[in-house]
């Protein structure tokens, strides 16, 4: 009885041998890879997060390793993959890395190693006018925000064209991808770059002007020399194009908002911050002099009528929402641990020393020793800023917030 059972068994081994080599005879067709699943395996398309009542499409990933399942991404498919433009940055060293000033004395805490990094230089003033064509959006290291790439063409006489140094020559300058390959890109020599603060929504391709300088004679013949203040910002109010403050309309949701003439941006600089045009003050000539702008805080302030400001909101703006997964990207980033003053010793923290976690019946307090939970005040009543018109509403806790919702 047992020798026909071991001859089925035979048979079916050598049948399930024809099969296996029946299936690897023939080469599978190679499925291209798409851009979502490009940067790893693991990845999904996106995942609707909730932030209280906010419903926020974010990128998570499979849990296959448990620095991977806590990792919330923005969905950034937009940006370019390639280094940046290695003319308009800058190599990141010295000793301020670590949080240290000029004579080598910890200033700021919790700093120090992460991944090395170059500075992009910004133009901030965008004085420059003409049109500029945004070449790529780039994720910039230094800053919460997105960068834009803008190119120009260079201004010349065209006679003399065939003079010029850079006419027709191209800046060979090696670009890495995603896939880890390195090719060359050639970035044409008659064209001038810069980078910008990116406003939310832009994209490779559009065109953007500034007019700090004045309006172009384009647009005033399209106009037929009118000086109305519509018409006018029906042609120069567009997202990314950069105009002093008199030239926007009330009610214009602004971002890198400049606090002087002729000098750069200062305010609303960080990813999806914003400003708010709400009053010009044409009253008289005195108080047009200044433009109210509300900020974010609640904080009505006047700046002036000739400072800078660009249109939209600015880039990334859910990257608060994001969650880093693990201690070691926070490393990357160049953030060192904070240590509790309960854990450290008695030479190191007011709170430190002692036995258990007692903080020796000592008020909260800093490690310099000053007052860490309110009534600590640091402003003097008589150093107030003249150029706040309304100041920011000021909560006293969870108290008062909860007594505002009732």
């Amino acid at each position: 009885m047992l020798q026909p059972r071991a001859y089925l068994q035979q048979t079916i081994r050598q049948c399930q041998c024809v099969r296996y080599l029946r299936r690897r005879l023939y080469a599978t067709e190679a499925v291209p890879s798409t851009a979502a699943a490009s940067d790893d395996s693991s990845s999904s398309d996106g995942k609707t997060v909730y932030h209280g009542d906010e419903h926020i499409a974010m990128k998570t990933y499979k849990p296959r390793t448990p620095g991977l399942r806590h990792l919330i991404r923005p969905i950034n498919d937009h940006l370019y993959l390639g280094r940046a433009y290695l003319p308009l940055t800058y190599s990141r060293k010295g000793q301020h890395i670590g949080g240290r000033n000029h004579t080598g004395k910890i200033s700021v805490r919790h700093r120090g190693a992460g991944h090395k990094r170059r500075i992009r230089v910004i133009d901030f003033d965008r004085m420059e006018g003409g049109k500029h064509r945004v070449e790529r959006i780039e994720y910039d290291p230094g800053r919460s925000a997105h960068v834009a790439l803008l190119s120009r063409s260079k201004p010349r006489d065209i006679k003399r064209a065939k003079h010029y140094r850079g006419f027709g020559q191209v800046n060979r300058i090696h670009s890495a991808h995603g896939d880890g390959i390195t090719r060359v890109k050639e970035m044409p020599r008659d064209r001038e770059y810069s980078y910008i603060l990116a406003p939310q929504g832009m994209r490779a391709g559009e065109v953007v002007e500034s007019f700090r300088k004045g309006i172009s004679k384009e647009i005033l013949r399209e106009l037929g020399h009118s000086a109305d203040a519509g018409m006018i910002a029906s042609k120069t109010a567009w997202r990314g194009n950069c105009l002093p403050l008199h030239m926007i309309p009330t009610g214009t949701i602004i971002y890198n908002i400049g606090l002087y003439p002729k000098k750069g941006a200062q305010l609303c600089r960080a990813a999806g911050t914003y400003g708010v045009v709400v009053n010009k003050n044409e009253e008289t000539e005195k108080t047009a002099r200044y433009v109210n702008v509300k900020l974010q805080s609640g904080e009505v302030r006047r700046i002036s009528r000739d400072a800078c400001a660009t249109i939209g909101i600015s880039s990334n703006k859910n990257h608060n929402k994001a969650q880093l997964g693990k201690a070691g990207r926070s490393r990357w980033l160049g953030i060192r641990p904070t240590v509790r003053g309960v854990a450290m010793n008695a030479c190191d923290h007011p709170h430190g020393g002692g036995r258990g976690k007692s903080k020796g019946n000592v008020h909260p307090v800093s490690i310099w020793g000053t007052l860490t939970k309110g009534g600590f005040k640091t402003r003097k009543r008589s150093n107030v800023n003249q150029y706040v018109v309304s100041a920011r509403p000021r909560t006293q806790g969870r108290k008062a917030k909860q007594a505002a919702k009732n």
